[in-house]
């Protein structure tokens, strides 16, 4: 099956290197409505355009999808939309990744290189299980949520919608990390996180509360906009 990867930043070439390890789909190209990319390659693949060009695709038979993109906003806004227009939006799972047989994942998930995953996890839409991360028994990721590489999140843990645990970061087992919320590279959680806060250091404390957080972007285009049909 032909797919097109949405987003041609950093995390789109990681995708893209995933999908291809894996060998389950054919990616054709990347949808990326940032200034001076149409037109470019990445990995011998063409930059199609903005999302506008989506219908087009749609008449050249590729029907699947995934979105590429790091700030979990965009990443949402462009499942919603690609949902809208019948894609059907896959996983990203590379062979190398350990996912336990009772483990439940949703769709437009990333699960990336030597990622473990395991007993009756369950992982929602949309989520990053970026290089090396660990998420253990009895898990719960919320939709959109990021797990940076080599963050180990203990037992049991509950991480909120859009949730960004950074590179890096320790959660003991059975804490909640609230929606929204950064976990700040290095930290060490031993206590719940609110939601909309920012925690960081050995142990973590919060430095920051408030407005709705968001990770760091990879893709410049935040907001995915309308596609013409």
């Amino acid at each position: 099956m032909q797919i097109v990867i949405i987003g041609a930043g950093g995390h789109g070439r990681v995708v893209l290197d995933i999908l291809r390890a894996a060998g389950e789909y054919e990616p054709a190209g990347f949808v990326d409505s940032s200034p001076g990319r149409a037109g470019g390659t990445i990995g011998g693949l063409p930059i199609f355009g903005p999302a506008n060009v989506l219908p087009k695709l749609w008449q050249r038979n590729i029907r699947a999808a995934i979105v590429a993109i790091g700030d979990s906003r965009a990443r949402q806004q462009y499942a919603a939309v690609l949902r809208e227009h019948r894609f059907e939006l896959i996983n990203a799972i590379h062979p190398t990744a350990s996912i336990s047989p009772t483990a439940t994942l949703g769709r437009n998930v990333v699960v990336a290189a030597q990622a473990a995953i395991c007993t009756d996890a369950r992982i929602g839409d949309s989520v990053i299980l970026n290089t090396a991360s660990v998420v253990d028994h009895e898990c719960e990721i919320g939709d959109g949520a990021h797990i940076c590489p080599g963050a180990h999140l203990a037992g049991r843990v509950r991480v909120g919608h859009a949730a960004w645990v950074g590179l890096g970061a320790n959660v003991i087992q059975c804490l909640s990390i609230g929606e929204h919320s950064i976990v700040g590279a290095g930290a060490v959680v031993i206590r719940d996180v609110p939601a909309h806060a920012t925690v960081v250091g050995v142990p973590a404390r919060v430095i920051r509360t408030g407005a709705p957080a968001e990770g760091p972007s990879e893709f410049d285009g935040a907001t995915a906009p309308r596609i013409a049909s």
